[in-house]
């Protein structure tokens, strides 16, 4: 059996851009010191200024990531879905204390690394050192466009331009978008309040750019929508 659980973890490591130049050697010393969470929805996987001693990948399910602000106001840092990294960069923090709350949304299965090993293996790995830069820059370039989405734009240009973008088919006339998280997610999300997301939804609808029912969105006009958005 613990073969077979070395096994697997190797399995969900190759998976991790982090680990993809690894040596089987590198690869199956980080799968000794990880392991393999199934954590259930509603369930804390760790909690702001907690000690960082695990950075993690989503195998299945879903993630929340969130702060709470001085008030006790929760705010939606991001929602972590399969294949994604997350709180690996508070490992080269000077504090190693997790920044935001992680909550499962829904049953999920999570890798766990154990950061120690992973910071040894990157002193003798300068490849690896390189790939994380990439990955680090990269990430860091995608939230600076979401603080700019997030502080120049209007709450109507934040929702219509995260339904596009949920659109796999560029040139599609209409489209249906079924919502992986609620809608109070969401909004927390993309920095609205849920009173004025319903409002906008309701404002699309009558304009007959969308229909919504329950957690799916009907997109009736695709290009009409990319029209509102630029408005």
């Amino acid at each position: 059996m613990a073969n077979r659980n070395i096994s697997d973890t190797v399995s969900e490591l190759r998976k991790h851009i982090l680990f993809s130049a690894l040596s089987p050697e590198q690869l199956a010393l980080i799968a000794r010191h990880s392991r393999i969470l199934n954590v259930t929805e509603g369930e804390i996987l760790f909690q702001q200024d907690q000690p960082a001693e695990r950075f993690f990948r989503l195998c299945s399910g879903q993630i929340k990531l969130s702060r709470l602000s001085m008030e006790g106001t929760e705010h939606v840092i991001e929602i972590i879905h399969p294949g994604q990294p997350f709180a690996e960069a508070v490992i080269f923090m000077k504090k190693r204390l997790y920044p935001v709350n992680a909550e499962a949304l829904m049953n999920s299965r999570v890798l766990a690394v154990d950061s120690a090993t992973f910071l040894q293996i990157l002193y003798d790995s300068r490849e690896t050192c390189f790939r994380l830069m990439a990955d680090m820059s990269y990430r860091l370039h995608t939230f600076v466009n979401e603080i700019d989405n997030l502080t120049l734009q209007n709450a109507t240009f934040r929702l219509v331009n995260h339904l596009l973008r949920q659109i796999a088919d560029c040139k599609a006339s209409e489209a249906y978008i079924q919502l992986s998280t609620s809608k109070q997610v969401l909004a927390s999300r993309l920095s609205i309040k849920p009173e004025t997301f319903s409002r906008i939804l309701k404002t699309l609808n009558q304009k007959g750019l969308l229909e919504v029912n329950g957690s799916t969105i009907h997109i009736l006009d695709v290009d009409g929508l990319r029209c509102f958005e630029n408005h």
